[in-house]
Parts: structure tokens; C-alpha cells; sequence
């Protein structure tokens, strides 16, 4: 294993995006702010409490989650498709680095980026709601395998996508449809037929339960559920990437 270089890949990923923090840490932390404040005290004043938890702390685990995914995702699918652009993933082809290690590198600097956003917009939520953590153990799996699962697939979308049109494609037509009907505002089960039973096939529902329960103890699905998905999630999007970086799928002029 190149430990050194698969660090040195790890360290320009996160320096990358710490160039910029205003527009990679900054402007998603105050877009989530915005809205905690916005949905969250609009609607608290009418919706008092969601499945027994005060409406301002409910959405605190929805937020942060949405925070995760979408930096995570930008991070590694902008990283590695500007490579492409440039002509420059060849560099990183015929160096003396394995798909596993450029993997390691793209994703860490990835999961860097989500879980900074998610940490902040915690810490914002704090200020509101105070800071509440249940089930500590719980929390921390959703936290770090949310944002390696959107880091993976950051990266899945890169490889495949040809043109920038492309590479928006899934956060604006997959994740942001899959996010706002996945619970973060409210909960599922208050939904009206048929969307409640088309919500039980939405994964980020059993994602965003899943990090509700490891901070507030509540959830309407059992965390090992929206656990499990996460993991499957994980091993497919790993496997694919690595075997799309092995071959040099649509990597390779």
C-alpha cells in the first residue's frame, strides 16, 4: 500500500476545499441555517411536537444529515470530475496508486467536508434547541457512514458523468427529491395515502430516523433498519467505484 501517496491525495482533497471555506463550508452552513429558521420557526409556531419531540429539535438530525450527504457528494463528484475535465486524472492513472488508495483519498477528503458542515450546523442548532445525544454510539455510525456512502457515490457520479450537466443530475433529480420527501420537516407517517407508503421506499427515511434516534432517542423505524440500508448502500457504491477505477472506465482517453 502507498501510504504516502494515498495521504498526499488525502491532504490536497481537504486543502482544496479549505481554500474556499465560504463557498464549501460557509454557504451550505448558512443554507441550512436558513433553513432551521425559516421552516423551523414558521411552522413550530403550528406544529408544536412531532412523534412526542418539540418541532425545532426534530428537524435538528434531518439538517444535519442534509448537510452530510450534499457536501460530501459535491465534494468528491467536483474533485474527481474536474480531474477528468482537465485532462489530469491521467496523472493520477499512472501513478503508484491502486483504486483502493485513490478511493481512500478522494473519499477521505469528502467525508472531511460533509462531516465539518454537519459538525457546524450542529453546533448552530445548539444555540436553539440546546444539544441533545441519546445514544452516542448510534449517532456516530449514521454520522461517518452517511457521509462515506455520499462520498462513495460523489465519486460514482463523477466517473460516469461526461459533461457538467451531468454531474448535477443526481443532486438536483435524485438526492434533493429523495431528501425533501424523506422526512427531515416532519414525519412520515403524518403524510396522506398514497405518500406515506410511497415514503417507506425512500431510503433517506430510514437514514434520517436512524441519526433522529442516536440524538434524540425517537424514531419510527428501528436504527438498525436505516443502519443496514446504509451499509448495503456502502458495500455496493465501493464495490462499483473500485471496479470502475480498476478497469479505468471513462477515466482513459
Amino acid at each position: 500500500m502507498n501510504t504516502l501517496g494515498m495521504k498526499t491525495l488525502f491532504e490536497k482533497e481537504v486543502r482544496r476545499f479549505m481554500r474556499v471555506p465560504g463557498q464549501t463550508v460557509l454557504s451550505p452552513l448558512i443554507s441550512t441555517t436558513l433553513y432551521f429558521i425559516v421552516f423551523g420557526y414558521s411552522i413550530s409556531s403550528r406544529v408544536h411536537e412531532v412523534e412526542g419531540v418539540p418541532y425545532l429539535p426534530f428537524i435538528v438530525p434531518g439538517l444535519i444529515f442534509l448537510g452530510i450527504a450534499n457536501n460530501a457528494f459535491l465534494n468528491s463528484s467536483s474533485s474527481l470530475f474536474i480531474t477528468k475535465i482537465q485532462g489530469t486524472v491521467v496523472d493520477l492513472l499512472v501513478a503508484p496508486l491502486g483504486p483502493g488508495e485513490l478511493m481512500a483519498g478522494f473519499i477521505g477528503g469528502a467525508m472531511v467536508r460533509g462531516l465539518v458542515v454537519g459538525a457546524l450546523t450542529w453546533a448552530v442548532a445548539a444555540i436553539f434547541t440546546g444539544f441533545s445525544l441519546q445514544h452516542a454510539v448510534v449517532a456516530a455510525y449514521f454520522l461517518f457512514i452517511a457521509s462515506y456512502v455520499f462520498s462513495v457515490l460523489g465519486m460514482l457520479a463523477a466517473i460516469w458523468a461526461e459533461k457538467f450537466e451531468q454531474i448535477n443530475f443526481f443532486p438536483t433529480f435524485v438526492m434533493m427529491p429523495l431528501t425533501f420527501l424523506g422526512g427531515v420537516f416532519y414525519s412520515v407517517r403524518e403524510l396522506p395515502s398514497p405518500w406515506n407508503q410511497i415514503s417507506l421506499f425512500n431510503p433517506m427515511v430510514y437514514m434520517v430516523e436512524g441519526l433522529r434516534y442516536g440524538m434524540l432517542g425517537r424514531s419510527i423505524f428501528p436504527p438498525a433498519l436505516g443502519g443496514g440500508i446504509l451499509a448495503v448502500l456502502a458495500v455496493a457504491a465501493t464495490l462499483v467505484v473500485y471496479l470502475a477505477l480498476r478497469s479505468g472506465y471513462k477515466m482513459k482517453a
